[in-house]
């Protein structure tokens, strides 16, 4: 990664108050999506941190990771899966669904991630890529699908990284180089 990326993202990103009767700061990334210079590398930035894996297809969780996934897939030259969260309000995917409990996000509340069960084969290696890794829950969810549909989990790649102490999880920055915010919101 180039040090003109890092410091595009840490100069294209804010932290916003939501405004009377919040307690928090709340990340704001539009800024990243906005950036051309920033689009344009982010792809091939993040599909660097697991290269040598040599990974056979992307994985991301809704919603950012439908926004970077398919940014790395091409970077790579490899195809993209989604991960759906599972909503009351979205009616069933019309295929087979394989899903995971994920013990709770980064605001503490649980979920369910689901992939179409039929787009991971046994010989896929896995990368899973997303905005942003905060407690890496989500991660660990979707490696758990990867291992049941019988593929192989790499790691995950995100532009902000705050779990430094788990390895499999590799960033372009992390949280402490965005200073003022508690995490994404």
């Amino acid at each position: 990664m180039t040090c003109d990326l890092r410091e595009r993202l840490i100069s294209a990103f804010r932290w916003t108050d939501p405004g009377a009767g919040s307690e928090v700061l709340v990340s704001d990334r539009s800024g990243w999506w906005r950036d051309p210079l920033i689009l344009d590398a982010l792809g091939p930035a993040l599909a660097a941190l697991f290269a040598a894996d040599r990974p056979t297809v992307v994985v991301s969780p809704e919603v950012t990771g439908f926004l970077v996934g398919p940014l790395v897939a091409r970077a790579l030259g490899v195809g993209f899966v989604e991960a759906y969260r599972e909503r009351a309000l979205r009616g069933p995917i019309a295929e087979p669904m394989t899903w995971v409990e994920v013990p709770s996000d980064h605001r503490g509340v649980p979920q369910r991630l689901g992939v179409r069960s039929a787009l991971l084969r046994p010989d896929d290696r896995v990368l899973v890529v997303d905005d942003w890794a905060a407690t890496g829950a989500q991660s660990r969810a979707l490696y758990q699908v990867v291992s049941e549909l019988g593929a192989v989990p790499l790691g995950t790649a995100v532009i902000v990284d705050e779990c430094p102490h788990n390895p499999t999880i590799r960033g372009l920055i992390t949280g402490d180089d965005l200073s003022a915010g508690p995490g994404p919101g």
